[in-house]
């Protein structure tokens, strides 16, 4: 199926490029390359006049879950307030919005279903770290509002190179469109 966009109604949503996130040991891409890549579908889309808009988590005031196993275990003592602060390689700008979520998916209690309905957009472009929690939490939400959801494939990458693998193969191809960061930026120029 051919990639096509209507880029007045297509946002670009990055997922966790985050002091805290990105400093982790991910794969199958290193943090260092999804930033990159995220970096340069944020430029693409800026140009055709797209959102861009950035995830974080607030890693200092995230919601406590009911769970087996928390994140926050192992770690002594609060994260610093730089490990929730966007990457300067991410190469955010002052016209990109920022949004700070609380838990792993972007749109539970951030505005962001609201902001993309106010601005008529439809269809979000996911890309970040990592694969099968924040950005696969984002698309599960995002299907489930209604919005159609593209997935960057190598600009994800998560904490193993077989979470990542899960999802791509089992999971976004339910939901989503999986494609290349070459495919999207070859489908927008």
């Amino acid at each position: 199926m051919k990639l096509a966009f209507d880029l007045k109604k297509t946002a670009l949503v990055l997922i966790d490029l985050q002091h805290g996130i990105v400093g982790l040991p991910v794969g199958p891409h290193s943090a260092s390359a999804v930033v990159r890549t995220c970096r340069d579908l944020a430029e693409a889309f800026r140009k055709k006049g797209s959102l861009v808009i950035f995830v974080r988590v607030d890693l200092n005031h995230v919601e406590p879950v009911r769970a087996d196993v928390s994140l926050g275990d192992a770690q002594a003592g609060p994260p610093p307030v730089e490990a929730s602060q966007i990457v300067p390689e991410a190469g955010m700008l002052s016209d990109d919005i920022l949004l700070t979520k609380h838990h792993w998916g972007a749109f539970g209690k951030t505005g962001l279903e609201q902001l993309l309905r106010e601005r008529e957009i439809d269809e979000i472009v996911l890309g970040g770290i990592a694969t099968n929690m924040g950005v696969e939490s984002t698309a599960r939400q995002a299907v489930s509002l209604g919005f159609s959801v593209v997935v960057a494939e190598d600009a994800c990458s998560s904490l193993s190179e077989e979470g990542h693998s899960f999802s791509m193969k089992n999971i976004f191809p339910l939901i989503a469109r999986v494609r290349s960061c070459d495919e999207i930026l070859n489908a927008i120029a």
